[in-house]
């Protein structure tokens, strides 16, 4: 992205985080575990900002989402800390935890698929476990990206998530990216239950 496509950050108070949870580094890097970084990259991608500025233990950009002034997150923390992360900009801009959105991968799901939540339990993942334990709350909107089950019932879970996607799942899981993009800007405007008539399957 040239200097001169960057979009300055919009003024007044941070309405909502977006938080794309995954692990930092090249080393995991397009694996489905990182299914949230992907989604918050096309996030910024599309509001022209770039998440490079190192704030609350992450990598983080302002943007400006459907009229509202955002915070893009990445936590820098490794999956299983991700509340560090979320629950020190939440405190930060004094924002309660439904004016959260977090981004994960789901292996329930198939590539190709996502869900969106208002509110409910971990189902399981580490990143949103350690958030619902941080923050107190499990009233956070979610936007759960599938990433396909274990191919095979004997792999460990923790080499399937830490595993890459194949050319063919990075190419369903495309347009799912695109509709996060779109259900985020839904949910910023209160239209959660609009997303998910649109875009869950």
């Amino acid at each position: 992205m040239s200097f001169f496509s960057r979009k300055p950050a919009p003024s007044g108070p941070v309405e909502y985080l977006i938080a794309g949870l995954g692990n930092p580094g090249t080393k995991y890097e397009n694996t489905r575990h990182n299914a949230g970084f992907l989604a918050i990259e096309r996030i910024a991608e599309k509001a022209g900002v770039s998440i490079d500025r190192l704030k609350f233990k992450g990598l983080t950009a302002q943007a400006e989402l459907g009229g509202r002034r955002v915070l893009l997150l990445k936590p820098s923390t490794f999956m299983n800390l991700s509340g560090q992360s979320v629950q020190e900009a939440l405190a930060f801009y004094k924002l309660p935890p439904n004016r959260c959105i977090v981004l994960f991968d789901d292996i329930s799901l198939e590539p190709g698929r996502m869900r969106i939540r208002a509110k409910g339990t971990d189902g399981g993942h580490n990143g949103m476990k350690n958030i619902i334990y941080l923050t107190g709350h499990d009233d956070i909107p979610r936007i759960k990206i599938g990433v396909g089950k274990k191919p095979n019932p004997e792999w460990d879970l923790a080499d399937w998530v830490l595993s890459r996607f194949s050319p063919a799942d990075l190419k369903a899981l495309d347009p799912v990216l695109d509709h996060a993009a779109e259900a985020v800007e839904l949910i910023v405007n209160g239209k959660l239950q609009e997303a998910q008539n649109r875009f869950n399957s």
